[in-house]
């Protein structure tokens, strides 16, 4: 059976969690957890680690820029050393705080503008690499399909797994069209399905351009402030099953 892994941005809170969290948790393999420089604070990372692992999905860490004020979704200059120490030390924060429930980690996905600047920028993605392998190489580290943080995870001696969005419209240069944009987020389950059975049987995806773009999927993003999130994730897991594809984190 084919095997995919289906991951969501989580831990994104600081009192409580939204109860869309609590229902879409249950449905994904891999947990990106907020490591406090965009969102969440020490309490939510030891609530989010505790329930993912409970529900069997794998806890990673979701580091970002330093700035909460814009959610880290701004991006702004910033050196390879600032970004080494920025992904270290909060890895480091989250590795510390999943270990004191008996939770390992077991992967790094980078966060929002973060994300997209080392997917583009050569020395970013070396730097974000370089901070992963040096705190724990068994560390699988996401990365957009075909992006510099791929090729930098790979070059760093560590596993990489290519991401595909689920819920989020493509631009013909293979980035993700802008959430200011008009229909960036895609929130019909119908059209989500649609587009993760085509990422995963064609390795495509068809941009807002109608450019036909080649991608690798090996996970499946849906973030979790996507309107409606946990049925989306609900109806993608229905038609990956109808589909004979199994859903687990990369071992």
């Amino acid at each position: 059976m084919a095997v995919i892994d289906l991951n969501a941005d989580v831990g994104e809170w600081d009192l409580a969690p939204p109860p869309v969290e609590t229902r879409l948790i249950p449905l994904i393999s891999s947990a990106n957890v907020a490591c406090g420089f965009h969102a969440g604070n020490e309490y939510s990372m030891a609530a989010t680690v505790e329930f993912a692992a409970s529900h069997g999905a794998a806890v990673g860490a979701h580091p970002s820029l330093d700035d909460r004020a814009n959610f880290g979704r701004r991006e702004r200059l910033i050196s390879a050393t600032a970004a080494f120490d920025l992904v270290s030390r909060q890895i480091d924060t989250l590795a510390r705080i999943a270990a004191a429930h008996g939770i390992s980690l077991r992967h790094v996905k980078p966060h929002g503008a973060l994300y997209n600047m080392a997917s583009r920028d050569h020395m970013l993605a070396e730097a974000v690499a370089r901070a992963v392998a040096s705190f724990d190489r068994t560390l699988v580290l996401f990365g957009a399909s075909g992006s510099e943080l791929i090729g930098a995870g790979q070059r760093a001696g560590l596993r990489t797994v290519s991401e595909v969005f689920a819920d989020r419209a493509y631009r013909a240069d293979g980035s993700l069209a802008p959430r200011t944009e008009p229909d960036a987020i895609i929130d019909d389950p119908d059209v989500v399905s649609r587009q993760v059975l085509r990422m995963l049987r064609e390795h495509q995806v068809v941009s807002v351009e109608g450019v036909v773009l080649a991608v690798s999927a090996e996970t499946i993003c849906v973030h979790g402030d996507t309107e409606g999130a946990a049925r989306i994730a609900a109806r993608i897991r229905e038609t990956l099953d109808a589909a004979g594809i199994d859903v687990s984190a990369p071992l």
